[in-house]
Parts: structure tokens; sequence; C-alpha cells
């Protein structure tokens, strides 16, 4: 195509940004990732603070609520990090690739400010209303030319579902229904059904964010999808901070090792993500086809009651696909004992005694009177987020 510009496709996570070439074919409708990527992590800056906590969720969401986003000067000298991470990502590629035409597209994690330009909730970092401003104010001063300015900040929940649709291993492609959770630093929601890709911001009338509900201890289901929420609750279970886990490198492989050796915390960890994840997956199930059911509670509790009706009622998925670095976690070999297996045998009994589904619906989640393994596969994206975010920002490009 003639004036093509440079997509880069970002990732911005609460750890690290990740950004990529996209590369497109010459009619515009096909996308794969390209060579050259940079990654930035955020504690590698000097305004990164190890020890930061981010404002508590439901104050967060209160303050959205209210229209007053009250900033702390810990999350303002926090987001500083961010700024110029993404500004290192982006100017590597930018002279690696030699371009002055490049078109930008990123997604985020959190809850958006009302342009969609800005970060208004964020479970694991700090809030960043006026990001795509500072973003592009640092690039300028690098001297750097986008194609256009950054139109908006999309979730990397649609993001993960656009990857998984528009490229040619995307696990989203030829199938009509079909659930996406990715689990990186937070948790990614996507839904295809009847053939088309399903923004849950279209559907928050019925259906909830994993970030959005909570367990009966108050947590965020996101605590059992994402790397860093498993950790804490090995880092609960042990009666070791987390600090001192990530100082001494056990993340979730090590975790799975010392469930192997008898370790009491590290098989409650898995028996207790295992469970929660199962819940999650099955109130999936039936809140596709048979609408809310009020298998959860809400962060916010002043969040509006879904409704039991919605436009798919009695849609059965095909699929559904785990992702990003949860989907890593289900494919190692001690996950099977520990985490895969136990799901699986948690799903059965869920559906088998579920009062949501009819038979029918029951005898196509269950072969042989167990879940049916075929229905849950592993997304090959582990880049699905930034694939995305540079397909959508592309293809809405006016040249």
């Amino acid at each position: 195509m003639n004036n093509q510009p440079t997509i880069i496709g970002i990732d911005g996570g609460a750890s690290k940004v990740s950004a990529h070439i996209v590369e497109v074919s010459e009619d515009g409708k096909s996308f794969a990732l390209g060579k050259e990527y940079s990654i930035k992590e955020y504690h590698n800056y000097p305004d990164f603070q190890t020890d930061f906590r981010p404002v508590s969720l439901p104050i967060q969401l209160e303050q959205i609520q209210n229209n007053n986003i009250e900033l702390t000067s810990i999350e303002e000298k926090q987001s500083k990090a961010y700024y110029v991470a993404f500004r290192d990502a982006i100017s590597d590629l930018v002279k690696h690739i030699k371009t002055e035409n490049a078109l930008i597209g990123i997604g985020m994690p959190g809850i958006k400010t009302t342009d969609k330009r800005g970060i208004a909730a964020l479970a694991n970092g700090p809030r960043m209303p006026n990001f795509a401003a500072e973003i592009e104010q640092i690039l300028s001063e690098t001297g750097i030319a986008l194609a256009q300015p950054i139109t908006k900040l999309g979730s990397d929940a649609d993001y993960c579902g656009i990857g998984e649709e528009y490229t040619e291993n995307g696990a989203f492609r030829n199938i009509e229904n079909a659930y996406y959770l990715g689990g990186g630093t937070g948790a990614a929601d996507a839904m295809k059904l009847v053939g088309k890709l399903i923004s849950f911001d279209d559907c928050k009338g019925w259906i909830a964010k994993t970030l959005e509900m909570s367990d009966e201890n108050g947590k965020s289901m996101e605590t059992y999808c994402s790397a860093n929420g498993i950790q804490s609750v090995y880092s609960n279970f042990a009666g070791i901070s987390q600090s001192e886990l990530k100082e001494n490198k056990i993340y979730l492989e090590q975790i799975l090792e010392l469930a192997t050796k008898s370790d009491k915390a590290a098989i409650a960890t898995w028996q207790t993500v295992s469970k929660s994840l199962s819940d999650l997956l099955f109130e999936r199930i039936i809140t596709i086809y048979n609408g809310w059911q009020n298998q959860f509670s809400f962060i916010n509790k002043n969040k509006l009651l879904l409704s039991s009706n919605h436009p798919f009622n009695n849609t059965l998925l095909d699929k559904i696909i785990i992702g990003q670095r949860l989907g890593n976690l289900f494919q190692k070999p001690l996950a099977q004992d520990y985490l895969v297996k136990p799901l699986m045998n948690n799903l059965t009994e869920l559906i088998s005694k579920s009062d949501f589904l009819n038979e029918q619906a029951k005898s196509h989640y269950l072969k042989a009177g167990k879940f049916n393994y075929n229905i849950i596969i592993v997304s090959q994206l582990c880049e699905a987020p930034a694939l995305g975010a540079g397909i959508e920002t592309f293809r809405n490009f006016k040249f």
C-alpha cells in the first residue's frame, strides 16, 4: 500500500512495556508480528519505586464515579518511570527501522478516562489520566514524529481478541463462539460470539470483567489469573512478603516445584487458584448461555445489577482460550497435576450439578461424564495485545 506507515503495536502492563513492529500484507488485510521488538521493564528506571502500592480499587472506582480522580504524589512519581520506558521502547524501534512515519497503537489495562487517552483506574499500577498527552510530549522532545496523534488507549483485552482474530495462527479464527482469558500483569477478557468480536465494554449490562468481580473474601478474581496475583496467594499462605519472594526469584514455576516437594503453602496456592479459575470459567459458561446468575459479588458495591437476558442467550462456547502468561503456565508439565486437572475436575462437578444448564448444554461441555478437554485450548500468541493494538490502529488509520 502506498504511503503505508510503520506500525508499532504496544502492550503496556504494570511491570513492563512491550513494543513490536506489526507487519501488514500488500492488501492491508493480513497481519503478522515482525521480528523487531523492544521490551523495557519499569523497575530499571530511577523513578520506579519497588515498594509502590496502588490506591485501593474500591477508592479508585468511587473517584471515577464522582468524577474526581485524586492522584497521590507516589502515583505521579511512579508514572514517570512508565513514560520514559514507553519513550525508550518506541525510540528503539524507530531508530532500528529508520522510520519517519510511525503509527502507534497502545493497549493498556485498567479503566480508561472519558476521552480514552488516559487511565482512570488500574489494579496493579499508578493511574495516569493524561497518559497519551504525556507520551506524545516526551516523544516530541526526543524528535520522534508520529503518523497521527495517539487516538486512544485501547483495552488490552479487546486487543487480545483482535490479535487472535486477524493473525494466521490466532485462536479466534474459524470459530463461532469462544471466550478468551488472558493472564499477564492483570486479566484480559475477550469474546467472539455468533462469529463476531464482542467487547466487554459493549456488554457491561449483562457480563462483568474479571477484575470487577470478587470472591467470598473480597479479592478481585483477577488475583487468580495474573502472575503477580498468584504469587500474592502463595505469599499469604507462606507468610513471606512478595518483595522477598521476588528477591529470591520465587515465581510461578518455582511455586509449582515447591508443590512437588510437599510445600503446604504451594499446594494450598494451586488448590485455591484451580478452584477460583474453574468458578470463573463456569460463570462465563452460564452467563453466556443463561444470563447473569449472581455467581460473584462486585468490587464496586455500587455496581448496578446485571441482566439475565442478553442477545446471545443459549450460546454454547466452542472454545475457551487461555492466553498470555497464564497460557504459558497451563502448558508447564508440573501444572497438569496441580492446576489443569483439578480445574477440569472442578468444572466437571460444577456443570454436572448446574441448574442453569439444560441436558443439551451439559452434554456439549461434558464428554463421557467429564469436562471435554478439547474445549480449553492455549493461545499461541503471547503478544496478542501488541498485535491487536497495531492492527486496530492501522485499520482505523486514514491515508
